[in-house]
């Protein structure tokens, strides 16, 4: 008779070999007890154990499914790249189409809110100045959600830029703010890594040993005026930042 972790390995060894692609549905707990001639408890146990493991996931329907957990490598210039002539991807979208990947940046909710005194400071407003908040979900087509995107702009600039609208925004957000006269010239990021909510768990469909990374970002356009907070979330497996061709001498400074 098999024990919990002699299933456990099974299942894994079939997941990571292919067996059980991402998405795919496991079998019943009724088919995995009478294959491993075991009760549905011990069965439970493996099955926990993939959870925590972040191998798969409980779906509300549709059983237990594999997780996806292709890897997306975010390298700095992304950004730049964003903003070249004539382009109609924006940061995430050029990540994952650089990769092979079919990425999509899909708008959750807008509306407008009053900002909180953590939000007024770094985008140095008064409290209760009214900003545009929008979600993002950051997803691989067709169902692959990776990251959570909550981003917040002053008002005045959402309005002038055209991104305070439930409309998809073409070639991205800095694009606009650019037309609008706020081109994104400076940008500072603070990545941290932390353990998840639970809606941060099930929304990214996480396991209870699987960490989240963090990235709070700060940009200012050229007069230095904060134009947009961003705080982002995502499995800490599942993204990889690059920070490629960082300046590393001061200007006119030989080595």
């Amino acid at each position: 008779m098999s024990s919990s972790g002699d299933i456990a390995a099974n299942l894994r060894h079939r997941i990571n070999s292919g067996a059980f692609p991402p998405g795919s549905q496991l079998p019943t707990n009724a088919a995995l007890m009478a294959e491993h001639g075991v009760s549905k408890a011990t069965v439970t146990k493996a099955i926990s154990e993939l959870v925590d493991e972040g191998l798969v996931f409980t779906a509300k329907k549709g059983g237990t499914r594999v997780r996806h957990r292709t890897q997306v490598q975010l390298p700095l210039s992304r950004y730049s790249r964003a903003l070249a002539p004539g382009g109609t991807r924006g940061p995430w979208e050029t990540a994952t189409y650089e990769a092979g990947l079919n990425g999509l940046m899909e708008l959750i909710h807008v509306e407008s809110v009053e900002a909180p005194e953590d939000l007024a400071a770094l985008l140095e407003l008064s409290p209760t100045d009214s900003l545009i908040y929008r979600l993002r979900h950051a997803i691989i087509r067709p169902d692959d959600l990776v990251q959570l995107q909550h981003a917040w702009y002053p008002r005045d600039i959402a309005e002038a830029a055209g991104i305070d609208t439930a409309e998809k925004i073409e070639g991205g957000i800095y694009r606009k703010l650019a037309a609008a006269g706020h081109r994104r010239a400076t940008a500072s990021e603070t990545v941290a890594v932390r353990m998840p909510t639970t809606d941060e768990t099930a929304l990214l469909r996480l396991g209870g040993r699987v960490s989240v990374i963090t990235v709070e970002r700060v940009t200012k356009d050229a007069a230095g005026r904060p134009i947009e907070v961003l705080r982002a979330v995502a499995a800490a497996d599942r993204l990889k930042f690059t920070y490629d061709d960082l300046p590393l001498l001061p200007p006119n400074t030989e080595a």
